[in-house]
């Protein structure tokens, strides 16, 4: 039997909740119960009371109701539901997670999802689901979200559609997921599509040839945060860091990853190769005007809901102190590749966003910040040439020989 955490505000949503945990257990699962009210009670003791989550937050409900301010009572409230999940699942009692909410649960929910490792089903039900309220940078990578049609108040056929949906969701999510295996070591690496960064096409079969096991992340957002999630947690033996726009991205109001992009690798210790793939671009809604600081600048769309715009030279500047900061904080062996013939497709002498000056402006500003824990390789060549694979290849191996990274387990 699959156990599914059903956590909400039992005060005020007690019949949605055991109407979730009602449909769980006619599929044939379990359900362990939380609740994460402060002023009422549910009609059924729960299985984690609100005053346990309230202690997991390190506070009590008499603080939460004391302090007499809503948002900060449920912030409480968030950090505890957090810390039980996490210590729930790590405990092996539940296998996944359903949260219901208006925007109070929805808020509570994003954090408790977080806190759970990537291949853990979580799932939230939510009045704002897909709204332009959640920003990517709160939502766990692999989140899954419906949304809570004509359910604010009470039960009806209208919301028991979406209930039922989400409570059959988890619960196969649970029974069918297949949890990472990691029985090679796993290699992170960053990308931005085969047309525009081509060396994931030589790098993975070759890495895979070495033992290791190869995941490959879109960064346009969410593939960053998924990314940065398992870096946080050490999952990788080694990161090939190669498109970091999404650094640029969150400089310049892109379709940022986070803050913290590019720095959870160095943070956990983990060895990291990097290069700018992309580094020039910021990308933004296609189906939206560009954001004003970046009218009148060359673009290229890729699709209707995905165009980037180019950078100039003194920003590209700005893109190259930002990634030498970031790198700055490495407690692990950190190499950057700067293939100095272009870092993208696109800016190719000749192709419609090439601009050799501020290519120039970028590797130039590198050269002076790359701080002293980063070893420095310029390259005489394009991010897609095979010169570039072929020197990542040998920063690996020589790490592999020196034992930074694991060797690999050839299947």
């Amino acid at each position: 039997m699959k156990t599914i955490l059903v956590a909400g505000t039992y005060d005020t949503k007690d019949d949605e909740l055991g109407y979730l945990a009602g449909v769980i257990r006619a599929q044939g699962g379990g359900v362990l119960s939380m609740d994460v009210s402060v002023l009422g009670d549910p009609s059924q003791p729960t299985d984690v009371s609100k005053h346990e989550v309230a202690e997991a937050g390190g506070s009590s409900i008499r603080a939460a109701i004391d302090s007499g301010d809503e948002n900060h009572a449920m912030q409480i409230m968030a950090a505890g539901a957090a810390a039980k999940a996490l210590e729930l699942y790590r405990a092996g009692r539940i296998d996944g997670v359903i949260v219901l909410g208006g925007t109070m649960g929805t808020d509570l929910a994003l954090d408790l999802c977080a806190a759970l490792p990537v291949g853990v089903p979580k799932y939230v039900v939510s009045t704002v689901a897909f709204s332009p309220l959640l920003p990517p940078e709160r939502l766990a990578a692999d989140i899954q979200m419906i949304l809570w049609a004509g359910g604010l108040y009470g039960l009806n056929s209208v919301c028991k559609a979406s209930l039922s949906q989400a409570a059959g969701a988890v619960l196969g999510a649970a029974k069918a997921v297949e949890p990472p295996k990691r029985d090679r070591p796993l290699i992170g690496m960053t990308s931005f599509g085969k047309t525009v960064l081509r060396y994931m096409v030589s790098l993975k079969p070759a890495l895979e040839a070495r033992g290791y096991e190869v995941a490959v992340f879109h960064a346009t957002g969410m593939g960053g945060r998924a990314f940065e999630s398992l870096a946080a947690e050490g999952a990788f033996a080694a990161v090939m860091d190669f498109a970091p726009q999404e650094v640029t991205n969150h400089l310049f109001d892109g379709l940022s990853a986070g803050a913290d992009r590019m720095t959870n690798a160095g943070r956990s210790g983990t060895p990291q190769i990097v290069a700018p793939g992309c580094y020039d671009l910021v990308d933004f809604i296609g189906w939206k005007p560009a954001p004003a600081r970046l009218a009148e600048r060359p673009t290229h769309a890729h699709n209707r809901l995905l165009t980037s715009a180019v950078l100039e030279a003194e920003e590209r500047r700005e893109v190259a102190r930002a990634i030498c900061g970031k790198l700055a904080l490495a407690t692990a062996p950190a190499a950057l590749v700067l293939p100095e013939g272009g870092c993208n497709e696109w800016d190719r002498p000749g192709a419609d966003l090439h601009d050799a000056e501020g290519l120039a402006a970028f590797c130039a500003e590198i050269g002076e910040g790359c701080p002293d824990n980063v070893d420095l390789h310029r390259l005489a060549a394009h991010i897609n040439d095979p010169a570039f694979s072929e020197k990542v290849l040998e920063v690996f191996d020589g790490w592999v020989a020196a034992g930074i990274v694991p060797p690999g387990r050839p299947g």
